[in-house]
């Protein structure tokens, strides 16, 4: 591609400060941005990054489709909810409008396995289109790629496990309200764990229907299986709350979540496969007090035995950045809903992001 990379920034929030600023440090150009937030609708891109104005001002999301059609973005960035069904309209648009869209949305990394129809919906109207649909984010290198190299220089697996931490306040509203944050237990227990204290049978029931609320782990362990070639059997899920001893405040939802009150949570998916290989992760995100630090760990068991630990990952930058490199598989890639597994392996970009695109 001889010129610039346009690209259309959908959610003008935390993250998009960064992923607009990266577009623009990597030689593209954001040419529309869009959210439902009336306190940043009508401001420049350029204020919200902290830069000089860029002409180019945040629209509403009712202006969305208009905005789009105008201003035929090479890619559109949807920095907004957490859940597939949430980000579901916006995918769709961009799918109907024929454009290529990456998506932050930690189930949108891989959909398949948790809402199938949603998935299978927006993947026809990208064939329709022409166009391709993805989720990407810090899941994508350091709960992906990472595990699966690690992998293929290992001679036998018995078992994958991970664990990865996150402080909610990093991303949003959206993000902490799903990880139960300000609850007091029970209504943890009714709004949060009940969800898988049911069989697998009931599990899959719920999928189908389009209901089911997985930890962002059920989508990476799919994710992984599908890269390792593995074949599932089954997979469960358990949330359990995270408690602290004394308040802590909480900026992103705006209370102080008192001692003994969710915190957050920790989700452990298990997925055992027709291979023998056993993948138990665990993500914990939470209200980080004084002590608590970003941390990924993962080991292999097996021959030879080994851990990887990544302590005090800068998660929001990392998450804006892969999403930023990614742009050029993205728009390189099959029509449809393709998750990341299925694309090159993600690179550092040294040249201008339009000249890597085909």
């Amino acid at each position: 591609m001889e010129r610039k990379v346009k690209v259309a920034q959908y959610g003008a929030g935390k993250m998009s400060v960064y992923t607009m600023r990266y577009v623009y440090e990597k030689g593209g150009e954001i040419v529309s941005a869009i959210d439902v937030n009336p306190n940043v609708i009508g401001k420049d891109i350029g204020e919200i990054m902290g830069t000089e104005k860029k002409g180019v001002c945040v629209v509403s999301a009712e202006e969305a489709e208009n905005t789009l059609k105008q201003t035929r973005p090479d890619i559109v960035i949807v920095t907004t909810m957490s859940l597939i069904q949430d980000v579901k309209d916006a995918l769709l648009l961009c799918a109907k409008l024929g454009l290529n869209a990456i998506t932050t949305c930690e189930e949108a990394f891989y959909p398949i396995n948790s809402n199938p129809n949603v998935t299978e919906e927006i993947d026809k109207l990208a064939k329709q289109n022409h166009c391709t649909i993805t989720g990407s984010g810090y899941q994508d290198i350091y709960w992906g790629e990472l595990i699966s190299a690690m992998a293929g220089s290992t001679h036998t697996i018995k078992k994958i496990k991970g664990s990865s931490s996150y402080n909610v306040e990093d991303y949003g509203i959206a993000l902490a309200k799903a990880h139960g944050a300000g609850l007091d237990l029970d209504s943890f227990e009714r709004e949060v764990a009940s969800a898988d204290n049911i069989s697998d049978e009931k599990r899959q029931e719920i999928i189908n229907k389009g209901e089911y609320l997985p930890s962002y782990m059920w989508n990476v362990n799919g994710w992984l299986c599908s890269k390792l070639g593995l074949t599932v059997v089954s997979q469960t899920q358990k949330c359990v709350p995270q408690t602290y001893k004394e308040d802590i405040v909480s900026s992103t939802l705006g209370m102080t979540v008192k001692a003994g009150m969710a915190t957050g949570m920790s989700a452990v998916v298990t997925t055992n496969t027709k291979e023998g290989i056993v993948i138990e992760s665990e993500c914990i995100g939470k209200v980080y007090s004084k002590e608590d630090y970003d941390k990924n760990e993962w080991t292999i068991e097996g021959e030879p035995n080994t851990t990887l630990v990544i302590a005090r990952p800068s998660t929001v930058e990392l998450t804006c950045a892969t999403v930023v490199n990614r742009i050029p598989d993205v728009i390189n890639a099959e029509p449809g809903y393709i998750t990341t597994e299925k694309m090159d392996e993600l690179k550092y970009r040294v040249k201008p992001l339009n000249e890597y695109i085909r």
